[in-house]
């Protein structure tokens, strides 16, 4: 939230210019020295930001025109192909102490998203429940899918489940918003209720659409009823 608050404050051109003029100073006392992270520490943004406003500017005085985004991106993720030793290693030194932004942290985030994922796949199979995954839905031609779709639905706590998503973050009231806005009641509107994992807890509140059609939970349920035992 702070991030999107003072975003626009740190990219105006008289900002980006103070930013890099402060950078050149700094290498030319101290080469070594961390100056981009110091900076970005000091005027409190987030390290890889800075370090992209920077190598932005950097590339646009080398180069004579804007770098294109794709550009930026790629010596972000691999700083070796930023023509300047000591940019590149300040960059580095960005993205490896930032803990909300950068390319290492969309690693570790896709990483962990990803490991729930087969953590989730491996509970349903352990259950025997017939399922559909994201990817083969998404081969089907769906566009919006939840990670998957239970071909025969489950009762949880007494409400119905046709799909179940994973969510390897914490449910705050801000991501939860955006989430149902662009995920969850597409989900509904398309596949009927289902219930959202949120593995690393949620805002007991927002619990509150069950009646609506989606269930919140923070680990695997363990009281799942299928239609055998309820016909049995």
């Amino acid at each position: 939230k702070q991030i999107k608050r003072t975003h626009a404050k740190h990219h105006t051109a008289e900002a980006t210019e103070a930013y890099y003029q402060r950078y050149l100073k700094g290498v030319m006392k101290n080469a070594a020295a961390p100056v981009l992270l110091e900076l970005a520490n000091e005027v409190d943004f987030a390290p890889s930001l800075m370090a992209r406003i920077v190598l932005e500017r950097f590339l646009q005085e080398k180069e004579q025109a804007v770098p294109s985004k794709t550009l930026i991106n790629s010596m972000l993720r691999d700083p070796s192909q930023i023509p300047d030793g000591v940019l590149a290693n300040q960059v580095y030194q960005c993205t490896v102490n930032d803990c909300c932004y950068g390319p290492l942290v969309d690693c570790i985030k896709h990483a962990i998203g990803h490991e729930h994922e087969v953590l989730l796949r491996e509970m349903l199979l352990e259950k025997n429940l017939s399922f559909i995954a994201e990817d083969q839905l998404r081969a089907k031609g769906y566009d919006k899918t939840p990670d998957f779709i239970l071909e025969v639905p489950v009762a949880v706590e007494g409400h119905i489940i046709h799909w179940i998503e994973s969510k390897a973050s914490f449910g705050d009231e801000s991501s939860h918003q955006a989430y149902l806005q662009d995920q969850f009641w597409s989900y509904w509107n398309r596949f009927g209720p289902g219930l959202v994992i949120y593995w690393y807890g949620f805002i007991e509140e927002l619990d509150c659409h069950r009646e609506r059609g989606i269930l919140l939970k923070d680990c695997f349920p363990t009281d799942i009823v299928t239609l055998r035992h309820s016909m049995a």
